[in-house]
């Protein structure tokens, strides 16, 4: 498939014995699952799902034609619809009774026009004059009715991942009644009227169920209506129109999303796009109703389509002749070409499902570009990244929080919130984008600078603590540019945060730039954490006294390896400042055990005998008599 195409079926689609070869093909939307089903004799069944461990094969009596045939969720127990009045069940169940058993439907003169899963115990028989929720007990291979509702229906359409059954009502099909399931309830949830088009009298539309199909998109039900428009009506294109079906409140029509040509077309939903697919063309439009934008992406051309194909939701495509079911999926790396605003591209991509690496890759394509006025894109687009990264980081903490407190009383337990993919963070961008941009030639070194900074104030502006790393990549970029006086600025300003390793990396330049060493003393004096720090950068310059006076201004002295000063002193070869050290630590010993002398866990047995080399036994300090 060439890059021009943006949708393409998965590489490895689940095979199952093709139309020629059994008597009926049948897809279950719960389970995502094949059944082959051949007659003759005994009735052999081939179940195929998405993984090979979930494939099934079994033999059952002949009892006359399949209609409909599902196993609850689990593969506990099967469900084989032969006749217009009752349901068979056979356990899957270890241990569990392998004979069949029945139930019939409990209105009388009723049609079963077929059955749903709900649970692996609980099913719903849909008839012609309402539905009928039942529990299963596979141990006594009966069911118990927990609850029925009259009502007339036309057909009806199952909605697995909200459990959720629309009926079609009325003589024109159009006033759809939901109901939802969950943990062994059934609710009404409201009623609503899907707009037909206006036809000339005396004809009147009556709803067709192809033109209807549910799914969940960005975590919300909707009910798409494929519209058709008359000819003689002023917009004779067809359109989806979208109803936003809360579990409680009012059905609210949403979206209309205009499809600009007629003929037949089927309803996908990959990673929340609508997809609308249409055959006569060959083409699908791909629609972001997030994007709020009444348009859809350009018509995308995909060599996917065959007239035996049927659809089903929210992204699978099965061909009954060939024997493939294929899952539809998104080629998003050639879809940075349909939006030009770049904040626009951004919102899209963030909302995909395996979207990380394309976004970094955009990021990089649009600060490679380095065209002048393009810093404002730069900063909406780093924005929308560390707005979707601090509810992350939010979130983790809320849960790191709940977590040490215990569960309270009477609420949920909390989630782990999931990393998607749309979270970028500062090592993301430090690895795959700034640190090779900072390296590219020829780039203008201000706007380099611009766009670290930006990065930077974006962080900043959501109140993410910025990685000393990043920090380090402005300064190496600095001094690789010899920009002192900027570096300076930054640092005296406070514009790069303090911090242990970017002082370090400041006293790794003074051979560079001489200023750096009392630039790196002072941030660690603004560190108060850092006086081991300081200590060890002015002994290590030789500053010993420097680093006497520092610890005793931050009250120190007590606590410091005397040894430690003895040897940065002795280096110095500086025979007075011996001395003076020397002296200092004797007179803190006395002050403090009231004798001068060292202990010999302080190892400075060494350093007394090289002082008496030097000044004699009678300079030592004698302890003090009261």
């Amino acid at each position: 498939m060439s890059e021009e195409h943006y949708l393409e079926l998965c590489e490895n689609p689940v095979q199952f014995e093709h139309a020629s070869s059994v008597n009926n093909v049948f897809f279950d939307e719960a389970n995502k699952q094949v059944f082959a089903v051949r007659s003759g004799g005994a009735t052999g069944v081939v179940v195929k799902g998405p993984e090979d461990k979930s494939s099934v094969a079994f033999r059952m009596d002949d009892k006359g034609e399949v209609k409909c045939i599902k196993f609850s969720i689990g593969n506990k127990i099967l469900a084989v619809q032969r006749t217009s009045k009752s349901v068979d069940f056979i356990n899957f169940i270890p241990d569990y009774p392998h004979t069949e058993f029945t139930q019939e439907c409990k209105t009388k003169n009723a049609s079963v026009l077929g059955f749903c899963w709900t649970n692996w115990n609980e099913i719903v028989f849909i008839t012609d004059q309402g539905i009928e929720f039942y529990q299963v007990f596979p141990d006594k291979r009966s069911l118990k009715l927990l609850k029925s509702q009259s009502i007339n229906v036309n057909w009806y359409q199952y909605c697995p991942e909200t459990a959720v059954i629309l009926l079609s009502t009325t003589v024109q099909g159009n006033v759809l009644q939901p109901f939802a399931f969950r943990n062994g309830t059934m609710s009404k949830m409201s009623k609503f009227e899907i707009e037909l088009p206006v036809v000339p009298k005396p004809a009147k539309l009556i709803l067709s169920e192809r033109d209807i199909a549910m799914a969940s998109i960005y975590g919300q039900l909707f009910v798409m209506y494929l519209k058709h428009h008359s000819r003689t009506a002023n917009s004779p294109c067809a359109e989806v129109v979208l109803y936003y079906l809360p579990r409680e409140g009012t059905c609210k029509k949403t979206h209309v999303l205009r499809l600009n040509t007629t003929g037949k077309f089927a309803l996908n939903i990959v990673d929340n796009l609508v997809v609308v697919h249409h055959q006569s063309s060959q083409t699908s439009l791909i629609f972001d109703i997030k994007l709020k934008e009444p348009d859809c992406t350009p018509p995308v051309p995909c060599q996917l389509y065959s007239s035996s194909w049927s659809v089903f939701q929210p992204d699978i495509i099965i061909s009954a002749s060939e024997g493939y079911l294929w899952y539809l999926q998104v080629k998003l790396p050639p879809t940075v070409n349909l939006l030009q605003d770049k904040g626009k591209l951004m919102d899209f991509l963030l909302r995909r499902r395996d979207c990380k690496m394309v976004i970094l890759s955009v990021c990089s394509q649009i600060l490679e570009g380095g065209e002048k006025g393009s810093l404002p894109v730069v900063a909406t687009v780093f924005d929308k990244l560390n707005q979707v990264y601090k509810e992350y980081l939010e979130a983790e903490q809320s849960y790191t929080v709940a977590m040490e407190s215990g569960p309270s009383r009477g609420s949920a337990a909390q989630k782990r919130p999931v990393r998607t993919q749309a979270v970028i963070d500062q090592s993301d961008m430090y690895t795959h984008v700034l640190s090779s941009f900072t390296e590219k030639k020829g780039a203008s070194h201000k706007f380099i600078i611009a766009v670290l900074m930006e990065y930077i104030r974006s962080l900043n502006q959501f109140q993410i603590t910025v990685q000393h790393y990043l920090y380090e990549l402005v300064i190496k970029t600095l001094v690789q540019h010899n920009l002192f006086y900027m570096l300076h600025q930054f640092l005296q300003y406070h514009v790069l945060s303090d911090s242990k390793p970017l002082a370090c990396l400041l006293l790794s330049l003074e051979s560079t730039y001489p200023p750096a060493h009392q630039l790196s003393l002072d941030m660690l004096k603004r560190l108060s954490t850092a006086n081991d720090e300081i200590v060890e950068v002015l002994l290590s310059k030789q500053q010993v006294l420097g680093a006497l006076r520092f610890i005793r201004s931050v009250g120190a002295h007590d606590n410091v390896s005397s040894r430690k000063f003895l040897d940065a002193a002795r280096q110095t070869e500086d025979q007075m400042l011996f001395y003076t050290v020397f002296r200092s630590f004797q007179q803190r010993n006395q002050r403090l055990r009231g004798n001068p002398a060292f202990n010999l866990g302080e190892h400075c047995e060494e350093h007394v005998v090289h002082f008496k080399q030097l000044f004699g036994d009678q300079a030592l300090m004698k302890a003090s008599t009261v």
